[in-house]
């Protein structure tokens, strides 16, 4: 993604996090997690990176969905999410999508405890435009969280798109069978001077039995998060914003 875009975005988002309106004591290693996901308007053929032939392995299933689009508009998640106009990041996603070059697929963040040696689950992501010949959208893949000694955040998203040339028919010839018993005019109409039949042919289109789906790109990478940073996750098309804000008690 164009750098000087992304940093002009970043500079001028708020520097502080919307309080939060809390009742009792703040868990220890709480933090605020925000993620955006982000497209990058360019055609296909603009991309230099040659994905058609890369083996893609089988997207983690996950029993806990971080945000799923669904085919009316709306979306679904297993999490208790927070608004986007309360997000640290809202302002520099805003910037990004009035720019022309992005498109902003999904932006959200929650709160949870990350203690020291946190496991954390693969998080569905379903998102992008939607692949009828598919069934499935353009932008699919898993996001994780993780705690060592610190944050660590792994990006496996798929991005798709339906290969127009795979949808175009197949012409395929096939014999014309000839009658069992024909009677004296169809044997005059169909008989050679050798006195052989005609074997005719048919074209039938066929269309692929297998969705015909190519890789555009993918994000396959962990990385080490510091609080307080926006880092940013990204491919030649697509791209996450990641941001983490402990909260502290009386916060």
């Amino acid at each position: 993604m164009a750098g000087a875009t992304l940093a002009v975005a970043f500079a001028l988002a708020p520097s502080t996090l919307m309080a939060q309106s809390t009742s009792g004591s703040v868990p220890k290693d709480y933090y605020r997690a925000e993620f955006v996901i982000l497209e990058r308007l360019v055609e296909p053929e603009g991309i230099e990176e040659q994905m058609s032939g890369k083996q893609v392995e089988p997207t983690v299933q996950s029993d806990k969905a971080l945000w799923v689009a669904q085919q009316d508009g709306s979306h679904r998640s297993d999490l208790k999410l927070v608004p986007r106009s309360e997000l640290h990041l809202n302002q520099a996603a805003a910037r990004l999508e009035r720019s022309g070059n992005y498109r902003v697929l999904a932006a959200t963040g929650w709160y949870e405890a990350f203690p020291p040696d946190y496991d954390g689950e693969p998080l569905q992501v379903a998102i992008g435009d939607w692949l009828a010949e598919a069934g499935q959208h353009g932008v699919e893949g898993f996001i994780e969280v993780d705690r060592q000694r610190f944050l660590h955040v792994g990006v496996h998203l798929n991005h798709w798109m339906i290969n127009q040339d795979a949808l175009q028919p197949v012409a395929i010839d096939l014999p014309l069978e000839q009658p069992a018993e024909p009677d004296a005019d169809q044997l005059t109409a169909i008989q050679t001077d050798s006195g052989n039949s005609v074997a005719g042919s048919l074209e039938i289109d066929q269309t692929p039995a297998v969705a015909p789906l190519q890789l555009v790109t993918w994000i396959r990478e962990t990385r080490r998060m510091r609080s307080e940073e926006i880092h940013f996750i990204d491919s030649p098309t697509i791209g996450v914003l990641v941001f983490f804000k402990r909260v502290e008690a009386g916060s």
